[in-house]
């Protein structure tokens, strides 16, 4: 059993705490507010693939506070999204403490990654976002090529997957993951990573945001919107996220090959 979420007010901005580990900061005055770092990197990857104000379907894996699903939902009314959060006691918190939108169309199922994007229908989502965490780390899971490619058959043609990763200078976790979603998307896959300078450097341990198509990514688009974020923000194109994790074989649940991301250092 999970510990009760706990609901920190600070000015306008509400955070919610499991335990050690902070899992959203929600804004209901101005849902376009994104205090974390891989949120905003998660958001502008959303912007330089899809235009605004067009309705995107979208199934997100993980919910916690639904920032990002509110976050859609104001710059892209209309959206049909689909959030799986197993955690029911966390949702029915989140839902009394800090209510949707009117006229949202936000639908949050109790399941887990693995089954819940099992049952959708192949071609259904136009973004699909990993951001689920059980203790400081993504479960293994939801990083195996097979699971990949249950999200590869549920994005529809010009699709996006992004992933938020935890992980340690380096990035081979990330690498991995990087690679399962080539090898789940087809040939012609792109991967790129969006994070801070100091993580893409391999100068700590941090969060950073796989994006990952069928079609050539909006690279410079990203890099502009990198640019106007408070903190020194990067992106590593397609070719070097491949040459820096050359020997990366994706995670395989059928060979027994999986792993929980990085713990976070204590």
């Amino acid at each position: 059993m999970s510990d009760a979420a706990e609901f920190e007010q600070d000015g306008d901005v509400t955070w919610i705490r499991i335990g050690e580990h902070p899992q959203s900061a929600v804004s209901l005055s101005d849902p376009e507010l994104l205090v974390f770092e891989y949120v905003q990197h998660l958001a502008l990857c959303i912007d330089a693939v899809f235009a605004r104000p067009a309705p995107l379907r979208v199934t997100h894996v993980g919910g916690a506070g639904l920032t990002l699903a509110r976050w859609v939902h104001a710059t892209r009314p209309g959206s049909p999204q689909i959030v799986l959060e197993p955690d029911v006691a966390l949702t029915e918190s989140v839902r009394r403490e800090l209510p949707l939108p009117r006229g949202h169309r936000i639908r949050v199922r109790p399941l887990r990654g693995e089954e819940g994007v099992a049952g959708l229908a192949s071609a259904s989502a136009d973004l699909v976002i990993l951001d689920a965490y059980v203790d400081g780390q993504v479960p293994s899971g939801l990083t195996t090529v097979e699971w990949l490619g249950e999200v590869a058959r549920v994005l529809a043609p010009g699709g996006l997957f992004l992933a938020n990763l935890g992980d340690r200078p380096g990035l081979r976790y990330a690498a991995r993951v990087a690679s399962g979603a080539r090898a789940a998307l087809g040939p012609g896959a792109q991967t790129a990573y969006v994070g801070l300078h100091q993580v893409l450097k391999s100068k700590g341990f941090g969060n950073v945001v796989l994006a990952a198509t069928r079609d050539p990514l909006p690279l410079f688009d990203m890099r502009r919107a990198t640019a106007r974020l408070a903190l020194p923000t990067g992106v590593v194109p397609p070719n070097d996220v491949i040459s820096r994790g050359a020997n990366a074989a994706p995670f395989s649940a059928a060979a027994g090959d999986t792993a929980d991301s990085p713990a976070p250092p204590t």
